[in-house]
């Protein structure tokens, strides 16, 4: 089985072809519509994926909890791709990318106070040489 690094490794590289189709596709186009035809396209693809993995029959096991949580991930993640594409539209994709990437140091953040994750030495040097990379890339 695969490890979680090779997927999140899949997952930067997936995410570094949404910057450059996404700059290319949002010439003269709509920032919010673009993000909304995006978003339609995923639900469309995820939603075939569900079936065709034979996941959709397990909705029924999402308790509220989860499922408030899951929405408020999914306002999060349109809100942060409304504000993607329109960073986009205006700035360098290896700009606007790099920018988007100070995510790992709020994340860290986050997990700190609400997950209780542990804040070490080696994380702060490594959010301190995210924010470094992230600010000289988008210079």
């Amino acid at each position: 089985m695969y490890s979680w690094a090779f997927f999140a490794l899949l997952s930067a590289g997936f995410a570094a072809c949404v910057a450059i189709f996404g700059k290319i596709g949002l010439a003269g186009i709509d920032t919010t519509l673009a993000t909304t035809v995006r978003a339609a396209i995923m639900a469309g693809f995820l939603i075939m994926v569900s079936f065709a993995l034979g996941k959709a029959g397990m909705l029924s096991t999402l308790s509220g909890k989860a499922l408030a949580f899951i929405a408020l991930s999914g306002v999060a993640g349109a809100l942060s791709w409304l504000f993607y594409f329109f960073a986009l539209q205006k700035g360098p994709a290896s700009g606007v990318a790099a920018l988007d990437r100070l995510s790992v140091v709020f994340v860290l953040m986050l997990a700190v106070f609400f997950l209780g994750e542990h804040f070490t030495l080696k994380s702060a040097a490594g959010a301190v040489l995210v924010v470094v990379g992230a600010v000289l890339m988008s210079l």
